[in-house]
């Protein structure tokens, strides 16, 4: 048996601007693949996250990119939050878009 990972230029991205700032290749690779199970979660529904904030506390989230639960609050003119080395998500509980730095996402359930 052969077990493959797929990585696309994405990931590759976020690995590489990962490592650079844990000085970890490995933990590069290991969140932006963690980075990329999130956002399949965010774009088919609700998903449950933790990430570290910038103050260093960790903020257990609730969020989605999904159109029909956010469309309310997106007006699509600004820049995409990936230019910013971030991810971004609709937090279903605040009403309001947030965003997380690629090497602060903790845990994904």
């Amino acid at each position: 048996m052969i077990n493959a990972i797929v990585i696309n230029n994405s990931t590759v991205n976020r690995a590489t601007v990962i490592a650079t700032r844990t000085q970890s290749n490995e933990m590069g690779v290991m969140k932006a693949m963690l980075i990329d199970t999130l956002k399949v979660k965010l774009a088919n529904g609700v998903a449950h996250f933790i990430f570290k904030k910038k103050d260093g506390s960790y903020r257990e989230a609730w969020g989605t990119t999904q159109s029909n639960i956010a469309s309310a609050k997106t007006n699509g003119r600004g820049v995409s939050r990936e230019a910013f080395k971030t991810t971004a998500y609709f937090d279903v509980e605040i009403g309001e878009w947030r965003s997380f730095r690629w090497e602060n996402l903790v845990q994904v359930f």
